[in-house]
């Protein structure tokens, strides 16, 4: 048995220690937010945040896991009250597809968590690690400066984390 963390919950999770924690999440814990894309770390379809860093968590195995804090994109705010993140994706109408973007607002929401006005190069750079192939890169780019607005208080009326 492997103690994992996740989302604010303690999970007993009876798996080989080598499982990626894409599985665990999806097939035990039943959190579909992170997605397969290509299993080899190189898509980020499968982005979770791990002690506030992003990693992929088809690489990550639990084993490594244990002790450590997991945030998923259900622990960023659900459908009915999404967190200042996601509504911003949603505003800015960031998603096409949609393959993509639970990874891209879980690493969005590192970027934040650690700088929180960060510049256009610096959005750029730390989401350079997800596949888009739908093109709304800009609209990314402008969910992440509204999420940054709105979780400082700069929106008025807007939800804060």
């Amino acid at each position: 048995m492997i103690t994992l963390n996740v989302n604010g919950k303690t999970h007993e999770v009876d798996a080989d220690p080598a499982t990626p924690l894409l599985y665990v999440l999806r097939n035990d814990l039943k959190l579909n937010g992170a997605k397969f894309g290509c299993g080899l770390g190189q898509c980020g379809a499968c982005t979770v945040m791990v002690d506030g860093e992003a990693v992929y968590s088809c690489l990550t195995p639990i084993l490594l896991l244990q002790g450590r804090s997991i945030k998923t994109l259900e622990g960023l705010g659900t459908a009915e009250q999404p967190g200042p993140l996601q509504q911003a994706f949603i505003d800015e109408q960031a998603a096409q597809c949609g393959y993509c973007i639970p990874g891209m607002i879980m690493r969005a929401q590192a970027l934040l968590e650690r700088n929180p006005s960060p510049s256009d190069e610096q959005i750029r750079a730390h989401m350079n690690a997800g596949l888009c192939r739908c093109g709304t890169h800009m609209r990314i780019l402008r969910a992440v400066h509204r999420a940054s607005k709105t979780m400082q208080g700069a929106i008025p009326g807007a939800k804060r984390a």
